[in-house]
């Protein structure tokens, strides 16, 4: 485990649940990449995998945290980006 890791990963995360709350009360994918959402989500599906195969340790939960709040927001741009097809239709 390294400290700057744990920051890291600390700092992140203290950033996703206001993401995910501006997705959920905006209503709107506008402004919202969800190719960018998918490529952080795979990153930390790579911490995940170096933290099982080579470093196990308790910093794999924040792993897993910041990877279900980025779910979480992916599957609400995917809601937002419906309905902006809906109001556009």
């Amino acid at each position: 485990m390294s400290i700057f890791e744990v920051i890291m990963l600390v700092c992140f995360g203290s950033a996703w649940p206001t993401s995910i709350y501006t997705s959920y009360t905006s209503r709107t994918a506008k402004g919202k990449s969800i190719i960018f959402l998918f490529i952080v989500f795979f990153g930390y599906i790579a911490g995940i995998l170096h933290k099982v195969f080579y470093n196990f340790d308790w910093v794999v939960t924040l792993y897993a945290i910041n990877g279900l709040m980025i779910l979480v927001d992916i599957n609400l741009s995917i809601r937002n980006r419906n309905l902006d097809r809906l109001a556009h239709s």
